[in-house]
């Protein structure tokens, strides 16, 4: 039974996943349970509490509850959604909007 379970799943998903990477339009698809990025999919705003639901393995409203509350109780939960929003990057980017930023300001110096 733990072979089957070890061996079985982790064969065939190795093969899609080293053939649709190479392709690079799934690659993020196929990554993205396994990296804490914003989805597009049940996205109410910008993706935030949907991306990290995915990335805990939870439902996405327990997430949703959880900000409404720290917003009502201490009132982070708007900061941090938009933190969240800036630090975390899109499923469809490389980088997250800050590291964006961060990087046009530099070869604008330059």
């Amino acid at each position: 039974m733990t072979g089957m379970n070890t061996s079985a799943p982790s064969s065939p998903a190795a093969g899609p996943e080293a053939e649709q990477s190479t392709t690079g339009h799934t690659q993020s698809s196929q990554a993205s349970p396994n990296a804490l990025v914003r989805t597009r999919h049940n996205r109410m705003l910008a993706g935030v509490a949907s991306g990290i639901a995915r990335y805990l393995g939870i439902d996405v409203t327990l997430v949703r509850i959880a900000f409404v509350l720290v917003t009502l109780i201490g009132g982070l939960g708007i900061p941090l959604y938009l933190a969240s929003w800036l630090l975390i990057p899109d499923e469809d980017s490389a980088q997250s909007i800050a590291a964006d930023f961060a990087s046009s300001v530099q070869e604008w110096r330059s």
